[in-house]
């Protein structure tokens, strides 16, 4: 049993160029919480929009350093998850959850 709920482990689908392609691969990609596992992302999708999950890669993108002012800061680390569906299967990001 997982200590997130579905929505605290999708955060949200990326909309990208690169993303858009992959969905023609029957692939989505989500920012997903920083310790959540493939396990969990699975689960989650899957409960979320009832559909078979066939794979889950994920990165890690750290955060980029960045100056205000005189001061340095750091920007948040992001895990995606780009998620392989099975064959037949879709989801429709722009309707939302």
């Amino acid at each position: 049993m997982s200590k997130f709920s579905n929505y605290d482990v999708i955060r949200n689908p990326v909309v990208t160029e690169k993303s858009t392609m992959a969905s023609e691969h029957s692939q989505v990609v989500f920012d997903v919480a920083i310790d959540a596992t493939k396990a969990d992302i699975k689960a989650a999708v899957e409960a979320l929009f009832s559909v078979k999950v066939k794979a889950v890669n994920t990165l890690v993108r750290k955060g980029k350093v960045k100056r205000f002012r005189q001061e340095l800061g750091t920007r948040k680390d992001v895990k995606k998850a780009i998620v392989t569906l099975a064959d037949g299967q879709s989801i429709d990001i722009s309707t939302g959850i």
